[in-house]
């Protein structure tokens, strides 16, 4: 059985690194970006098992980059889980509309992380 990839895109280094760590820590292999426009690319280049994506990140948005890629042949088969500090009802909705799996909100546990990886990697 081949190792899981999983992308993370957050435009905070210190979120992503943390993300990075609870990722390996399941065994899986963690991939990063910092914006939507590298998201993107990253996805259709590398093909992950799954995207914790943050939603708010300069230049494009989490909800929107995941309507690109819900779009998008190579990638709309990817689950996004959104991970962010956005925790308002109507964002939760608006995930779910956006095309989005899951919806974390921070500061998350390593077992919501990994809840998420188990249940859609």
């Amino acid at each position: 059985m081949s190792m899981k990839k999983v992308l993370i895109v957050d435009d905070s280094l210190v979120d992503q690194a943390n993300l990075e760590v609870i990722v390996s820590d399941a065994g899986c292999l963690p991939i990063t970006a910092s914006s939507a426009r590298e998201a993107i690319e990253m996805a259709q280049a590398e093909r992950p098992d799954l995207i914790f994506l943050d939603v708010i990140m300069p230049e494009q948005d989490g909800f929107a980059t995941c309507r690109v890629l819900s779009k998008n042949d190579a990638t709309r088969h990817i689950p996004v889980v959104f991970t962010t500090s956005k925790n308002q009802k109507v964002d939760r909705i608006w995930g779910q509309m956006q095309g989005g799996k899951a919806y974390i909100t921070k500061p998350f546990t390593p077992d919501d992380i990994v809840t998420q990886i188990e249940a859609l990697a």
